[in-house]
């Protein structure tokens, strides 16, 4: 190549991005159950060895990955407070980040009366991000929607003989079912409704399903493998496992209607059951087996300011000031009060 140093500078930078599959900018977002094992995905993922704490709000973090002379940076967050704060989507998820940001959806596979509710309104809410992501740059990008579309559907695959029951999601998405360590002593007939109904609503939505473990070294190499995949392009595994005894692996695309079989619902009861869609179908046999709870806001049962994690010498003793000043203020409102009050009937 002719030219002077900075051109050939300039040349060598553009040929490394080319042959980067995800470049500095590629992103995971993982959201889900609350103590579902987010946290331990990352430290286990970067390699620190230290306690996972909890998540209050959105954290961020970073991994670097050296290829040849360049460092690969990937970016990581994490949404806490379960389904509580996914407002707070819109952070991570942007008009800059959707076309090169995966989302991990982790759930509690111990925690059965959530896991359905918890993975209903994850997906309901980044879907509805993303469109309106989609609707913010419709006049700097018309064709977005159907860019988005057609990356969706190379990860499953354009001949997929499931496509007409099928709905990609736009950007990457992967179903992460974590504590395996206690599901794997479920009863059977639970662990497989639970692993069916897991398949079929990955396979729908043209997302990777993975089990995890924190306690099964197997598994964490599988979740590390995964997460290196979204953030610097290394080659995905293409090893399926499906047996409901066994941790389930299940990469996109590679599921079909067929294998998973029906819903968990009697031949007498299925037509009483008022479903439009094969969604709602599934949703009405895994809610029949395992009944969902509201869950309790954590903003009500939790204090981040008690949390031991933050404690700040300084801050907390202004907050303790503070809080002394309003309880004095709280008394003497009332004593003023009460002799309001007593002036009052003593003037009758």
């Amino acid at each position: 190549m002719e030219g002077n140093l900075w051109d050939l500078a300039i040349h060598q930078e553009k040929v490394a991005k080319e042959e980067s599959k995800s470049g500095e900018d590629s992103a995971v977002f993982l959201l889900g159950s609350k103590n579902a094992g987010k946290t331990s995905i990352i430290l286990r993922f970067l390699d620190r060895d230290e306690a996972p704490k909890p998540t209050v709000a959105l954290e961020y973090t970073f991994g670097r990955r050296a290829k040849g002379h360049n460092v690969d940076v990937g970016h990581v967050w994490e949404l806490g407070g379960a389904t509580w704060l996914t407002k707070l989507i819109d952070i991570p998820l942007n008009p800059e980040t959707i076309r090169h940001t995966a989302l991990f959806i982790v759930l509690d596979l111990s925690q059965l009366q959530e896991l359905w509710f918890t993975l209903e309104s994850m997906l309901q809410a980044a879907k509805s991000r993303v469109e309106n992501i989609i609707a913010e740059m419709k006049s700097s990008d018309p064709d977005i929607r159907q860019k988005l579309q057609k990356a969706a559907w190379e990860r499953v695959g354009d001949e997929n003989p499931d496509k007409n029951m099928m709905d990609p999601f736009l950007v990457p998405l992967v179903i992460v079912g974590s504590k395996y360590d206690l599901f794997q002593d479920f009863d059977s007939e639970k662990r497989k409704v639970i692993c069916k109904t897991l398949r079929f609503v990955a396979h729908i939505h043209g997302a990777t399903l993975q089990f995890f473990s924190t306690k099964q070294e197997q598994l964490v190499g599988r979740m590390r493998a995964l997460v290196s995949h979204y953030l610097f392009g290394t080659t995905q595994s293409k090893s399926m496992q499906t047996e409901h005894s066994k941790p389930l692996l299940v990469p996109a695309g590679l599921d079909s209607i067929q294998q998973i079989g029906s819903p968990p619902i009697s031949d007498n009861d299925l037509g009483r059951v008022q479903a439009k869609t094969p969604f709602e179908l599934w949703k009405v046999a895994f809610t029949g087996y395992f009944p969902q709870e509201k869950l309790s806001d954590p903003a009500i049962t939790d204090d981040p300011a008690k949390d031991p994690q933050y404690k700040e010498h300084t801050i907390d003793a202004l907050r303790a000031q503070k809080d002394e000043e309003l309880e004095r203020y709280r008394r003497l409102a009332e004593r003023r009060a009460k002799e309001a009050e007593n002036n009052q009937y003593a003037a009758y």
